[in-house]
């Protein structure tokens, strides 16, 4: 009878073609299509289970007559403000046709930026009750070209993600040890091979020989040139006592936008690779090292002469602080993982050629002063 049942269960599972993440809503079928796929569900697994158990009606035509007639105010909302945008539009095209002083030109340009400014925020105001754009922001298809979906994945990020990025750089102090102060306005993710890396966790010095992979997502219109600096400033200085900052990785001219987030460190150019990559790694008897990311905005797209820079720096005694205040940069996006003393680390320096794998720091001993020492132990 059990062999009847398991043969039954056996025939019932969907064969891999079509599983949809859609509307997979048992945990065997979503282990399945991500081990085979990739790919990770869209939304609860009850509003999966209803969409494959329900009629396949598009979401704008439900049959329910509340929902319809409040369809009917939004899009009659939707259109009153499409027409403000086309008025807008018009103005905006006026102004910069006509002819000004020269020693106007620069208060008209402030003024198109104003009115810009604010035709964005008009067609968000069009579209921010539409039932359909936040479906599609929900189950992760929304497209970052239109202002409506940036403004919902930055409100989305401010409201945890940035929270949290916020409170380990502080909590780590990052913050003012690498940087005096940083208002991040970009998410930044970061990943080694498959596996993403949450801010502040440990990673292994094997798995950081490999280059990172970072996702930087902006949320603003338009294209940027950045630059990426990996710093960690918890290099021991034996002779000072104190510690030195160390530049894991630099490069600039980095060129990213709503829509490409993507970047690879292993695959950057030598136009933009200014001090290539080091493994993360810390000699034995160090607690831990913090591994700072941070991306910094080059100023109205400049770009940075990466051979020539290459010859002024060096991986040691890296300040990044003279480096933004020489190049005019702005930090805009930050992230933190962390390094130790592990199995691999010997191996990790010496693949690398860097010397002191064998090295063991120890914190020196402190004898106490004779009129604290106990009683009877200052004359033995």
């Amino acid at each position: 009878m059990a062999t009847t049942t398991a043969a039954a269960a056996t025939t019932s599972s969907p064969p891999i073609s079509s599983l949809d993440r859609d509307n997979v809503f048992t945990p065997r079928a979503e282990r399945k299509l991500l081990r085979t796929r990739g790919l990770t569900p869209i939304g609860s697994r009850r509003r999966r289970a209803a969409i494959l158990s329900g009629s396949r009606i598009p979401f704008e035509q439900l049959p329910y007559q509340c929902f319809q007639e409040a369809r009917k105010v939004l899009i009659q909302h939707r259109q009153e403000k499409v027409e403000d945008i086309e008025a807008e539009r018009q103005k905006i095209a006026r102004l910069k046709a006509a002819s000004v002083e020269p020693q106007n030109e620069q208060r008209q340009q402030h003024r198109i930026n104003s009115m810009e400014r604010y035709l964005e925020q008009l067609k968000i105001y069009a579209d921010i009750n539409d039932p359909m754009v936040k479906r599609r922001f929900e189950d992760g298809k929304g497209d970052m070209d239109k202002p409506i979906y940036r403004y919902l994945a930055d409100k989305k990020w401010r409201q945890y993600d940035r929270m949290i990025i916020m409170q380990r750089i502080t909590q780590m102090n990052v913050v003012p040890d690498v940087l005096p102060a940083i208002d991040p306005t970009l998410n930044v993710d970061i990943s080694f091979g498959p596996r993403d890396v949450q801010p502040g966790e440990f990673v292994d010095s094997r798995v950081s020989e490999v280059p990172a992979h970072l996702n930087i997502q902006p949320y603003n219109k338009g294209e940027r040139y950045v630059s990426i600096a990996i710093v960690n400033p918890d290099v021991p200085n034996v002779e000072a006592d104190g510690f030195d900052y160390r530049c894991h990785f630099l490069a600039s001219n980095i060129k990213i936008s709503p829509t490409q987030t993507s970047v690879s460190l292993a695959n950057l150019t030598d136009d933009q690779v200014i001090l290539p990559w080091l493994p993360a790694y810390t000699q034995k008897g160090l607690a831990y090292s913090r591994m700072s990311v941070f991306v910094l905005e080059q100023k109205d797209g400049q770009i940075l002469d990466a051979k020539a820079l290459s010859q002024r720096y060096e991986h040691d005694d890296f300040i990044l602080r003279s480096f933004v205040d020489r190049h005019v940069l702005k930090p805009v996006g930050v992230n933190l993982f962390r390094s130790r003393f592990d199995e691999g680390t010997a191996g990790v320096m010496q693949r690398a050629g860097i010397p002191g794998g064998d090295v063991e720091f120890k914190r020196k001993k402190i004898e106490p002063l004779p009129y604290k020492k106990l009683p009877g132990s200052r004359y033995r």
